[in-house]
């Protein structure tokens, strides 16, 4: 009975590799950072990390985690509401809140499980959720596990945005969500212009700033920081698993009176194990880090910098932008995986794109620039770049060529 079923399932998978939409898995064989080595013995540049700080093998978040370790053991084997919270995640939602300056923290296996936890807790039938057409996956889908109405404006269009919220009166309650950085482009949300629709209009602000903490802003305390918006914007999502070490784990973090109820309702919570102590301990070590080596975001915001103005200069059309991500459009999605393998064999580890990571035809290789790059590593991914247009140039522009869009100064 199961053969048509598996039948269909393969036909399926046929159709992704058809459609150039398979995506492959490489197999590291060292610690993270920006150089690593594949399981072919095979040394590259890596450009596709969210490794922004360089910490996810520093030797002082590699040390907090073995004391972490050493002192709390493994794993709690329990759900936080029985006997899995430990003084480490107490510690730990104090000090990401103390960091980003919000009331009240609450932590999740993931920020996925923090997004899908969200939603369905605080909003009911009588909601509108106005949500960015380009929110990541997390949002939607913790938004198709509610019962809010949903308006998708267009992406980062405020008039479109405005229209919605002015459509949702009956609504007793609105909320606007919106990721921070948007993880294919590195677009920044206009925070400030969204948190001054939401005050006209009663609504409440939802930022997910998983690619902005750690970041941006003077601090690092992410986009809310970067955009001057504290105390305005009601919940933020993120993670621990980009800027901050690189591991796994994520939060919400904003209204006292959200968390608390996010605790006695929200389901990714009450029902997966806890956060394990070592990824805590090494976790609260990361924003120390931040905190006392602001070189590194500088280190980070100027590579990105570097990167966009020598890729502008080879012809390649950069999208304006301040952000270490740097996509790279290429259209089709075959497109993506050829030019990423081709950097693979050049020695540059990036990823291309492709739905439905990313709408069908708008396919692109992004880039991950990390305060771990060196100049010449930027430069030898640059050269790289170059020297695929110039062999591939009826996919990429030609070196020669005029820029089209100007670097961000």
């Amino acid at each position: 009975m199961l053969a048509p079923a598996l039948s269909k399932f393969q036909e399926t998978l046929t159709q992704i590799h058809q459609g150039g939409l398979h995506k492959q898995e490489r197999l590291l064989i060292t610690p993270q950072g920006s150089t690593v080595t594949l399981n072919s013995q095979q040394a590259v540049l890596n450009f596709c990390a969210n490794n922004y700080l360089g910490l996810a093998n520093h030797p002082q978040i590699v040390a907090a985690a073995k004391a972490g370790l050493d002192q709390y053991g493994y794993g709690l084997s329990s759900v936080r509401f029985i006997c899995g919270t430990h003084i480490l995640h107490k510690t730990l939602e104090a000090r990401v809140s103390q960091f980003l300056n919000t009331e009240e923290t609450i932590l999740y296996g993931s920020c996925f499980d923090a997004n899908g936890g969200l939603f369905e807790v605080i909003t009911d039938e009588d909601s509108l959720i106005l949500s960015d057409a380009l929110n990541h996956a997390s949002i939607i889908d913790g938004i198709r596990l509610c019962k809010a109405q949903l308006y998708r404006y267009r992406h980062l269009d405020l008039a479109d945005l405005e229209q919605g919220l002015q459509q949702a009166h009956p609504a007793q309650l609105k909320i606007i969500a919106t990721d921070g950085v948007f993880s294919m482009e590195g677009q920044i949300a206009p925070l400030a212009d969204i948190c001054t629709l939401a005050e006209r209009y009663g609504a409440m602000v939802m930022v997910d700033d998983s690619h902005g903490t750690g970041v941006l802003g003077q601090r690092g305390a992410g986009t809310v920081e970067y955009c001057a918006v504290e105390g305005r914007v009601d919940i933020i999502t993120s993670t621990f698993g980009k800027a901050l070490g690189g591991a796994s784990g994520g939060f919400t973090t904003g209204r006292r009176a959200i968390i608390d109820l996010l605790r006695q309702r929200s389901r990714p919570y009450l029902f997966s194990n806890t956060l394990a102590p070592v990824i805590a301990a090494a976790s609260l070590e990361a924003i120390a880090i931040i905190e006392q080596t602001p070189s590194l975001r500088q280190t980070l915001l100027d590579n990105a910098q570097y990167f966009r103005r020598q890729m502008v200069a080879q012809g390649f059309d950069i999208p304006a932008g301040i952000h270490p991500i740097v996509p790279i459009r290429v259209g089709e999605a075959p497109v993506a995986q050829t030019l990423s393998e081709a950097l693979l064999q050049a020695g540059i580890y990036v990823t291309g794109f492709s739905y439905p990571v990313v709408p069908k035809g708008q396919a692109l290789i992004r880039v991950q620039l990390s305060a771990a790059h060196t100049r010449p590593q930027i430069d030898q991914c640059v050269a790289a770049f170059s020297d695929l247009a110039q062999r591939h140039g009826n996919i990429l522009p030609s070196p020669l060529a005029p820029a089209s869009t100007p670097a961000h100064p």
